[in-house]
């Protein structure tokens, strides 16, 4: 069944989005320094030597509106763009492009309220600079969606996982401030030395780099030691949802390199732990469901790029693995319903 189709309108909410600004509205020290910039054509993203096809019109504001009608989508949750994690930039370079990404979050949702809900950034490594942010983007902005990579680069240039005592500090404030929190992924291919071909960067990697997170995430006891925040993981996390019994086999097996963490089953299915939908197939949601149970799942699209669930894709549509896990019986309508929408609500407080 295509809900898309369906004669009976339930409220939907997207909570896992993307939308670009302008060419016009990024700053020009950005292009110079070949930070991150849009053509004029608007075909192109581009950052340094590296450029990605803008392949859907609703990658900008008006044509997301219009999208989002076409396809039932009542509210819809926005991240903040992945290429300015700012890992490895320059401190004002990145404090500088940070705030400008926030600020123009921050438009979208002050002009469109009913719409979006829209993320705010910040870098960990500039832990100082990454609190006034938060403080800026809350009181200020009135956001409440925390956005962070699954890993960045620490001031000696190795990577750290975003479950770092270092963090805990970004933490504290978001427990603070009753804040969600978005993990994504993002650069793996400048953590891992393989050649960049046939997206596995993508496909593969960034996976890993979410089930890294998770690892670390509940290890650290996060949900538990900052009880006011949810966090969801993009992308269902869904290899660490494959990996959950190697990961309890490893921590039985060799309890002497897991001193002073948790057990991973601590935190399964914890109720601060959400997952999207973003998964491609209804037996993987499944396993989600199995793992951490239909009320920790939120929809998400990851619209409008081509691994989101898009209808310029063949065989694929806004919801899709949804309407697909209730013809194979995996969830119930009144699962769907809660994915759709009162999940979603509960994720972002």
């Amino acid at each position: 069944m295509n809900t898309q189709e369906s004669p009976k309108k339930i409220e939907r909410i997207n909570a896992h989005g993307h939308l670009l600004p302008e060419p016009h509205e990024v700053p020009q020290f950005m292009k110079d320094k070949k930070l991150f910039w849009i053509d004029d054509k608007k075909q192109f993203m581009h950052q340094g030597t590296w450029s990605r096809p803008i392949t859907d019109k609703s990658f900008f504001l008006d044509e997301k509106i219009i999208w989002m009608g076409k396809n039932n989508i009542d509210h819809a949750v926005m991240l903040n763009l992945s290429q300015i994690y700012c890992n490895g930039w320059d401190k004002q370079d990145a404090v500088d492009a940070i705030r400008w990404q926030n600020d123009f979050n921050a438009s979208v949702q002050h002009n469109h309220p009913d719409k979006f809900t829209c993320g705010f950034v910040v870098q960990p490594l500039y832990i100082e600079q990454a609190l006034k942010e938060i403080e800026r983007c809350v009181k200020q902005h009135k956001m409440k969606l925390l956005c962070l990579p699954t890993h960045f680069l620490n001031a000696q240039n190795h990577w750290v996982s975003i479950a770092d005592e270092v963090v805990f500090p970004i933490y504290e404030l978001a427990n603070k401030y009753n804040l969600a929190v978005e993990i994504h992924p993002y650069d793996g291919e400048k953590m891992v030395a393989l050649k960049d071909e046939y997206w596995r960067f993508h496909l593969v990697w960034m996976m890993a780099q979410s089930a890294d997170a998770l690892h670390m995430f509940t290890l650290k006891n996060i949900p538990n030691r900052f009880p006011n925040t949810r966090t969801c993981f993009a992308h269902g996390c869904m290899l660490g949802q494959a990996n959950f019994g190697r990961r309890v086999q490893g921590f039985e097996g060799r309890p002497d390199l897991f001193r002073d963490v948790e057990h991973p089953k601590t935190t399964l299915g914890h109720p601060n732990l959400f997952f999207d939908t973003l998964v491609h197939d209804p037996y993987t949601l499944q396993l989600l469901k199995h793992r951490v149970g239909s009320e920790q799942i939120v929809c998400g699209l990851d619209d409008p790029y081509p691994l989101g669930e898009m209808e310029s894709v063949k065989n694929s549509y806004p919801g899709k693995v949804l309407d697909d896990a209730l013809v194979l019986n995996i969830l119930t309508a009144e699962e769907v319903k809660n994915i759709w929408k009162d999940n979603v609500r509960r994720w972002l407080g």
